[in-house]
C-alpha cells in the first residue's frame, strides 16, 4: 500500500530539531485549544446553533476558526485557507490552489457538546491533493500528533521530549487485532468487516472513539485499522492522515487508491480504510468484503 509520493523514513530528531512548520503549526492549534477550553471549562450549558447540513456549531468552534485563521494568515509564506467555519469557497476557485491549510476548528463538535473530552483542533497543509503535513491537538489532555511526510511524526505531551510515532507491525498468527470504530457512525457495514476479521486472527478488540483521535490510535501504536464506510468531509481527516502517514501508517479509498484533497466539487471523502501498517496485505483481507 506504499505510493510513489511516500517517504516513510522517521528520522531521529531531537525536540530543537522538529520541523519549524510543524512547531509554528502546534502552537497554533494549542492557542485554538485554549479558546475551545474557555467554553469548555464554563458551567453553563453550550449554546448550540445547527448548520444547513445539521451538524451543530458552538461558541468554540468560532473562537477556535477565528484565533487558526488570524495566526495562520500572520505566517511568512502565505497559503489559501479552508477551514469548515470558513464561507463556502467555489471548487472553481480552490481547485487553482496547489498548497493550502485545511482546518477543523474543532473536529469532535458532539463530542464537545456531550464533554467526554475526545475532540481535537486539526489543522493540515495540503499540496497537490495530498496531505504533507498535519497537527491534530487535544485541548482536554494538551497532547499534539504532529507530522510531516518525509520527516517524520512524534505525539508532544506536556513538557516531555517529543515522543517519535511508530505504528506497529502485524503478524496475524501471534497478535490480536485492533479494529477502531467511530463512536457514532459505525454501521452494518463495519459490523461485517470485524466480524470476517475476526475469523482472521486469534483476538479481534474493537475500540470505539471520537473525532480524529482515531487515526492518532493508529500513528502511536496503540490499534491497527480504521474501516470509515460512513461520510467524512476532508477537513475531518486531512492533519491526522498527514501524521498517520508520516509514521508510516496510510490511508486508502475502498478500491486501495491513495485518499486525496481538493479533487471535487462536494468536500466529502470516500468511504476509506486507515491502516497503521502499510506493508500489510490489507488488500486481500479487506477487498472481498468491500465489493460485495
Amino acid at each position: 500500500m506504499h505510493h510513489e509520493d511516500d517517504i516513510f523514513t522517521v528520522p531521529e530528531k531531537s525536540e530543537m530539531e522538529l520541523p519549524e512548520q510543524l512547531r509554528q503549526m502546534q502552537q497554533i492549534a494549542s492557542s485554538a485549544g485554549k479558546e475551545i477550553l474557555s467554553v469548555y471549562e464554563d458551567r453553563r450549558p453550550i449554546d448550540v446553533t445547527v448548520k444547513a447540513d445539521n451538524s451543530p456549531r458552538t461558541e468554540a468552534d468560532r473562537r477556535a476558526h477565528n484565533v487558526i485563521v488570524e495566526q495562520l494568515a500572520a505566517l511568512p509564506e502565505k497559503y489559501p485557507i479552508l477551514s469548515e467555519e470558513s464561507d463556502a469557497v467555489s471548487f472553481q476557485q480552490r481547485s487553482s490552489w496547489e498548497t493550502y491549510w485545511l482546518v477543523d476548528p474543532l473536529d469532535g463538535t458532539k463530542e464537545f457538546i456531550g464533554r467526554n473530552g475526545e475532540f481535537t483542533v486539526n489543522i493540515a497543509l495540503v499540496e497537490n491533493g495530498i496531505a504533507r503535513a498535519g497537527v491534530v491537538h487535544v485541548p482536554v489532555s494538551g497532547d499534539s500528533f504532529i507530522g510531516e511526510l518525509g520527516q517524520g511524526a512524534w505525539k508532544l505531551a506536556g513538557d516531555e521530549p517529543p515522543q517519535p510515532l511508530l505504528p506497529t507491525s502485524l503478524d496475524p498468527k501471534s497478535q490480536q487485532l485492533r479494529i477502531v470504530a467511530s463512536r457514532n457512525h459505525r454501521g452494518p457495514d463495519v459490523d461485517r468487516i470485524i466480524m470476517a476479521l475476526e475469523q482472521d486472527f486469534e483476538a479481534v478488540e474493537v475500540v470505539s472513539m471520537g473525532s480524529s483521535l482515531k487515526f492518532c490510535l493508529l500513528a502511536e501504536g496503540k490499534a491497527d485499522v480504521y474501516p470509515r464506510l460512513a461520510p467524512t468531509s476532508e477537513w475531518d481527516t486531512a492533519a491526522a492522515h498527514a501524521v498517520l502517514r508520516a509514521a508510516g501508517g496510510d490511508v486508502v479509498t475502498t478500491q486501495f487508491v491513495p485518499l486525496r484533497y481538493n479533487q471535487n466539487a462536494e468536500l466529502l471523502n470516500p468511504h476509506f480504510i486507515a491502516v497503521a501498517d502499510a506493508s500489510f496485505d490489507w488488500r486481500t483481507r479487506l477487498a472481498p468484503m468491500l465489493t460485495d
